[in-house]
């Protein structure tokens, strides 16, 4: 009937993408080590920009991979999560680098006081279907806000405090990463508790009007 729309069905295109978690959990591990490894006096301080090339070579871009991908995914909460702390350990490599060694930076501690304060929101989504993840990217968010207060402070107590919090926080994401790694590889039942709760409702259980909207589901020509 002219003028008519008839809709026929809708159809889903999938865009194969592997858990970019276990990879944004071990470059997450990596960076808080080293940087915890200054803090704490076992690198010196003029080494720092050292550090800060870590951070800016090998951290960031791991992380903001794991966020595009994540995104992909369609798992925005993941992806929030991960391009924040991205964005962290890059301004606090930047800083590093073009700072004298062994300096503190007021800029930074406002920064990542309030940055920091930002990855609540993705924790809190992901708290329900991803608890490991969400561990994780809370205590990020912790570890980030010690590393704030020692910079404003500028007291080596607060380095301590920061370093001892981001060596727990690589033994949290160190264990994620192996956690869900292996949850992918037994097809989403693994050894280790990773928290899971439960998704949404499978396509095939819901009607073509609740899905032929969603992103990547147009009607059929």
């Amino acid at each position: 009937m002219a003028g008519r729309e008839e809709r026929l069905g809708a159809a889903v295109y999938l865009r194969p993408v592997g858990n970019p978690l276990p990879l944004a959990f071990l470059a997450l591990a990596a960076g808080t080590l080293t940087l915890s490894a200054m803090q704490l006096g076992w690198v010196s301080a003029g080494e720092g920009k050292d550090v800060a090339l870590v951070l800016i070579g090998f951290v960031f871009p791991l992380q903001f991979l794991a966020t595009v991908f994540a995104f992909l995914a369609r798992d925005g909460a993941a992806a929030g999560g991960m391009g924040l702390i991205a964005g962290h350990w890059l301004v606090i490599g930047l800083v590093a680098i073009t700072s004298p060694p062994g300096s503190t930076s007021k800029a930074l501690g406002v920064f990542l006081l309030g940055a920091s304060s930002l990855l609540l929101v993705p924790a809190s989504a992901s708290l329900a279907t991803k608890g490991v993840a969400a561990a994780v990217i809370g205590a990020t968010g912790l570890r980030f806000a010690f590393t704030g207060i020692y910079q404003l402070a500028g007291s080596g107590g607060w380095a301590d405090v920061s370093g001892i919090a981001g060596l727990a926080l690589f033994a949290l994401a160190f264990y994620a990463s192996l956690a869900l790694s292996l949850a992918d590889a037994s097809h989403g039942v693994g050894p280790l508790p990773i928290g899971r709760g439960k998704g949404g409702k499978p396509v095939e259980s819901r009607p073509v009007e609740a899905i032929d909207r969603e992103p990547g589901v147009r009607p059929l020509l």
